[in-house]
């Protein structure tokens, strides 16, 4: 497929030279503004045409009923759904009575760049209206990583040819009218009107809306302030109802001269909070904004991202658009987290509403990894977060007849949102995923302080889970049947080779931390004999293998299975999941994403080079691209093999999912978990880094397309620099 790229190759930008109107949905996402609290999708900041209005707060969430055209036991009879909060981006302008819109009127030019270095969306507008006159519109937007609570705009409109009196409004809106749902079931769910107005102020430059959603009961502040300059008389006002505050400021402009408009934006939800504390919280975010200014939020941003880039660039020659895409992942991964603070990375961050706002097992797999080797204080985060929710694990893991905690496949705030019953029943995978993070942020930050009181009650819930799931057979061997592996084109297998082996690690692991901690141990009931049970189920963990075919099957019998019709399967018909029954893709040798080569990568201690050069060959060609989780782990493990231009082939693809829109549903929310592989193809793939066993190893390796590699990574409190020619 031929992609004609949107944005220019640069490799501290991504910039739209131009308007264009039918990418809206996928520029809207590519310059969504964030800090892991805060989202901003990057709408127009007039608000229309747009693709899909988004302000997301993380984890703010509706609940909706989650029906089942057939119950079952253990079947999750409510969902989660991200909701648009109140969206404060809005700011309109008239030109003599006649709204700026870039459907009408003249576009003399157009330009959007977001800065990967300061960390804001610029834009600038050169338009003549209907009538003649032209102006210039200069708009930075940003969300703030020093200040959580914080965004800000800063407006500047410019009479260009003629005198005109213009007029901002600047808006806080709630409840938005948000388009349908397309066909695509990975969509969000569409709720109307989720929130209940409950206070409105008023001021003369601010105003503060408090709503609570309806059904899951959580409150909401939203409230902004401005700082008005022009060079003549400005007339100012405030006006508003139940859901909408706009101020409104009105000058005449002369050639030349400019209306400039500075608004700080605060958001604060909770829980638990009264109104009057979720008011006044809001209210102190924004008067220490205010104070600041607009040019202290901009050099403290431009600091932050300094420091972040200085411990965490990958820079490399003969490239430049994996170069320009490496960076552009690695900002939007640290948006998607950076002030999460004890919630969840979703798998959309928080730029759209794909997937309802869901985390799912992605986060600890695919994004942790790379947080812990430059961002490990997130990292650490997102991992307090798991441990909140371990009420909710041990509920879930109880209703299933099972002991220990059980992770929902998918979730906001804990309880399992699936409706997809083999994963949501059987996807037990993401616990031992879980544990993973845990114990590589604990090889490679060395916090045992994290560990004792994170970490440890991870790692032992959740080998008990293992122990209560699976069984010893006859030949003492212990086996872990009926489960659902990472490939969802296969469900409720038996002994699927990825879940065993990561299961392994969590057990063992679990031992490991239990000796370190006795007494921490002691206090979460743990037994000598408990320890005894895990330490024999890793030693006896049972592996298939195919001795026929000299290959690890991806679960017991996969290789038995007929292979997958590709020949006769024309373009159109990908993803698969979309155009054939599931009965027909579990009884065939298809993988939706990468399964048994992701064992490969994260459990390689367990495969000799021999056993992985032949399971490469062998799914290599069953490896469809339904899933953008596939192609980092591909690359790793091609290019770990010697097939070094195919890992450059999936290197791309990676890195370049969401700036290319290659899977189409860009306009949905970034893939931060593809994006997070893009670094994985990168510096484990190319530069060939392992962290088995606690220890950190590195076997480069360079395609000929590539000329250097060098990446930065933080490694037990040290900053190590790894440079590849």
């Amino acid at each position: 497929m031929l992609i004609t790229p949107l944005f220019p190759v640069e490799p501290w930008a991504v910039r739209e030279p131009a308007f264009d109107l039918a990418a809206l949905p996928q520029t809207e996402s590519v310059f969504a503004l964030s800090n892991g609290h805060i989202g901003l999708r990057g709408n127009l900041d007039e608000g229309e045409p747009h693709g899909l209005p988004g302000t997301y707060l993380n984890s703010l969430y509706e609940q909706r009923p989650l029906p089942h055209a057939e119950g079952g036991y253990g079947y999750p009879e409510t969902g989660e759904t991200v909701i648009n909060v109140t969206n404060g981006k809005l700011i309109r302008l008239l030109v003599d009575d006649e709204p700026f819109d870039v459907r009408y009127g003249e576009l003399r030019s157009h330009e959007r760049e977001l800065s990967l270095r300061d960390g804001y969306l610029k834009r600038s507008v050169e338009w003549t209206s209907p009538a003649g006159k032209t102006v210039s519109v200069v708009s930075t937007r940003l969300v703030s990583m020093t200040h959580r609570a914080i965004a800000a705009i800063c407006y500047e409109v410019t009479a260009v040819d003629r005198p005109a009196r213009v007029v901002v409004q600047s808006e806080l809106v709630a409840n938005e009218q948000l388009p349908g749902a397309g066909a695509d079931p990975r969509e969000a769910a569409v709720l109307t009107l989720p929130l209940r107005a409950e206070e409105r102020e008023l001021h003369e430059t601010r105003a503060l809306l408090v709503h609570s959603t309806r059904r899951s009961g959580l409150r909401v502040g939203a409230a902004m302030d401005h700082i008005v300059v022009a060079p003549g008389e400005v007339w100012t006002g405030m006006n508003g109802s139940e859901d909408t505050a706009r101020f409104t400021a009105t000058t005449r402009l002369e050639p030349g001269q400019s209306l400039r408009v500075v608004k700080f934006l605060a958001y604060g939800w909770s829980s638990q909070r009264s109104l009057p504390a979720v008011r006044a919280q809001v209210e102190a975010a924004l008067v220490g904004a205010k104070a600041t200014g607009w040019d202290g939020l901009v050099s403290q941003q431009r600091a932050f991202f300094d420091e972040f880039w200085d411990r965490a660039d990958v820079d490399l020659d003969g490239d430049p658009g994996v170069q320009q895409a490496v960076r552009y992942a690695l900002f939007q991964v640290l948006q998607a987290s950076a002030r999460a603070e004890h919630r969840p990375v979703p798998a959309k961050g928080l730029t759209g509403p794909g997937y309802d706002g869901h985390a799912f097992w992605d986060a600890e797999t695919f994004v942790l990894p790379v947080l812990t080797y430059t961002e490990p204080d997130a990292a650490a985060d997102a991992l307090r977060w798991r441990h909140k929710i371990l009420p909710t694990a041990r509920a879930r893991a109880q209703q299933l007849l099972l002991n220990g905690a059980a992770f929902p496949w998918r979730t906001i705030t804990g309880p399992e949102c699936s409706g997809y019953w083999p994963a949501g029943t059987a996807g037990f995978h993401i616990n031992a995923d879980i544990a993973d993070a845990a114990i590589r942020l604990v090889d490679a930050t060395g916090d045992l302080e994290f560990e004792r009181q994170v970490g440890i009650e991870l790692l032992v819930e959740t080998a008990r889970l293992w122990r209560s799931l699976g069984f010893h057979d006859q030949a003492g061997d212990f086996r872990i049947d009926g489960v659902t592996g990472p490939d969802e084109y296969s469900a409720i297998v038996d002994n699927n080779v990825y879940t065993n082996l990561m299961a392994q690690r969590n057990l063992a692991g679990a031992v490991d931390a239990v000796g370190r901690h006795p007494d921490r141990a002691a206090e979460l009931g743990v037994t000598y004999e408990e320890v005894a049970a895990w330490r024999r189920a890793a030693e006896r963990m049972f592996i298939p293998f195919d001795e026929v075919r000299g290959v690890h099957p991806q679960a017991e019998g996969f290789t038995d299975h007929q292979v997958w019709d590709f020949d006769n399967t024309p373009p159109e018909r990908y993803p698969l999941l979309l155009h054939y029954p599931y009965h027909d893709l579990y009884r065939k040798q298809v993988v939706k994403q990468a399964d048994l080569v992701l064992a490969m990568h994260l459990r390689g201690d367990a495969f000799t080079a021999e056993q992985k050069a032949a399971n490469f060959a062998y799914y290599e060609p069953l490896t469809v691209r339904d899933s953008s989780l596939s192609a980092c782990t591909q690359a790793v493990i091609a290019a770990e093999v010697g097939q070094l231009d195919l890992a450059y082939d999936y290197l791309g693809e990676a890195a370049r999912m969401d700036l290319d829109n290659l899977a189409n549903n860009t306009g949905s929310g970034l893939h931060i978990a593809s994006l997070a592989g893009a670094w994985i193809a990168l510096v484990a793939g190319f530069g060939g880094m392992r962290d088995h066993g606690g220890k950190l190893t590195f076997a480069p390796r360079l395609p000929t397309s590539l000329q250097r590699l060098t990446f930065t990574m933080c490694w037990r409190g040290r900053r190590i620099r790894v440079e590849i020619t």
